[in-house]
């Protein structure tokens, strides 16, 4: 029996890659390039489009042990996330294009996946997973809405800006990273505190998108807009984003009153992304206020930051703890559709929905992953009903039974316990 995945993201190039080491046949649905969404700009499956980073290597932290539980899972994505690394301090960053590309090479040269270019309109008989992400299409995004019965399926979030490397005047930057003296990760862009007071005003009087049709937007907690975070008062982005504790500008006796870090895009350090500078401002008002930035003021953006949509369903509603629609369990749902936030979460939603529908085609039971793991406790967010469903991150606070005062020996736990799971499904 063939699986049908609709949508090649990070969870669905996941699933499919699942599926099929286990023997199973799988035809995954791709609308690109026949049909772009707002914020893709290639025909690569597993496209990264709001940043280059996977978050945290490190196991105390609850990003850092999600990707070690799916590398000891066997994710394709964290494989070759790993193999296109590029330097990142602490953080899981990669090549864009090249780990994209990585993939779609991997995904369609493998015999057991048939991969269709095809926008898919309707839910389609059969098991079927879908991985549709934040863009799902319109026709789709209805004819989900026609099937379970509910609405107001979506919010909006967005994305960064990316500069030309060439174009930031490295005279007024500096490399480093947050209580790293030696490390040149990121590329800081300082401002005095008359400068920074310049910037804060020019920004909350920026021209904006224009969303009349779009008010009250429920942007996602962890990526607001700049523009957002700063109405909130004048001190907001000094604790966020702008911070500039931690880093160090050696060329100068004071420190700077506010920091804006760039993040390469790519190895040869060509395109820098501005993090946490998500925006639905204009594009001419992107160029004018960030070029207040004394090392962005000649800056030559590659891509501008803009709002796009993010679809998601009610999944504690909707869902079992097989990622299947309680009342009709040949349809899963995987990826950042269920309101798993985040590129790693994604791909383990994915990872759990490959191993879900593999088990419901060969007739075996499945189990999902024990709670006291990352990649458990966020099936667990997604499957327990709750009166106010918003979308997740990983994070400790989801694990089961997780004392902080006893961090590592959670973290072992946890390791062990998914180590057991595997062993488990890759016997039955």
């Amino acid at each position: 029996m063939e699986i049908k995945i609709i949508g090649g993201g990070l969870a669905g190039a996941e699933a499919a890659y699942q599926i099929a080491r286990r023997g199973g046949d799988v035809i995954l649905y791709e609308m690109r390039p026949s049909v772009f969404t707002p914020a893709h700009k290639t025909s690569y499956l597993s496209e990264l489009v709001c940043s280059n980073s996977l978050k945290s290597t490190e196991f105390t932290n609850a990003h850092g042990l999600l990707k070690e539980e799916l590398r000891r899972l066997g994710s394709i994505i964290i494989r070759i996330a790993d193999e296109t690394s590029i330097p990142g301090g602490k953080a899981l960053v990669v090549d864009r294009e090249v780990f994209s590309r990585r993939i779609t090479d991997e995904i369609e040269s493998n015999p057991r996946i048939t991969v269709v270019r095809k926008e898919i309109g309707e839910i389609p008989e059969g098991i079927v997973i879908i991985a549709t992400g934040p863009l799902t299409s319109n026709d789709l995004t209805e004819g989900i809405k026609a099937r379970t019965g509910v609405h107001n399926l979506y919010f909006y979030d967005a994305i960064s800006p990316i500069i030309d490397g060439d174009s930031i005047d490295m005279d007024k930057a500096f490399f480093g990273s947050r209580y790293r003296k030696d490390a040149v990760d990121y590329l800081n862009c300082p401002l005095t505190e008359k400068e920074y007071d310049t910037f804060y005003e020019e920004l909350t009087h920026a021209g904006r998108v224009d969303l009349k049709d779009f008010e009250d937007v429920p942007y996602f907690e962890g990526c607001l807009p700049i523009e957002v975070m700063a109405e909130r008062g004048k001190k907001t982005l000094l604790y966020g984003p702008m911070k500039p504790v931690g880093l160090e500008d050696r060329r100068v006796a004071n420190s700077p009153c506010a920091v804006i870090q760039l993040r390469r895009e790519n190895e040869e350090g060509t395109m820098y992304n501005m993090v946490g500078f998500q925006t639905k401002l204009t594009y001419r008002e992107q160029e004018r206020v960030f070029g207040l930035v004394p090392a962005l003021r000649n800056a030559v953006f590659l891509r501008y930051g803009s709002i796009h949509r993010n679809t998601y369903i009610n999944a504690p509603k909707l869902l079992n703890e097989r990622l299947q629609l309680r009342d009709d369990e040949r349809v899963l749902f995987a990826g950042q559709i269920t309101g798993v936030e985040g590129y790693v979460e994604s791909t383990a939603s994915g990872l759990v929905a490959g191993l879900s529908a593999h088990a419901a085609a060969t007739g075996r039971a499945f189990s999902p992953p024990p709670e006291d793991t990352c990649t458990g406790s966020l099936v667990r967010y997604v499957t327990t009903e709750t009166d106010n469903f918003q979308p997740m991150n990983i994070n400790f606070g989801l694990l089961r039974g997780y004392n902080k005062r006893q961090k590592e020996k959670a973290v072992a736990h946890a390791l062990e316990s998914i180590e057991k799971w595997r062993e488990t499904v890759d016997s039955e």
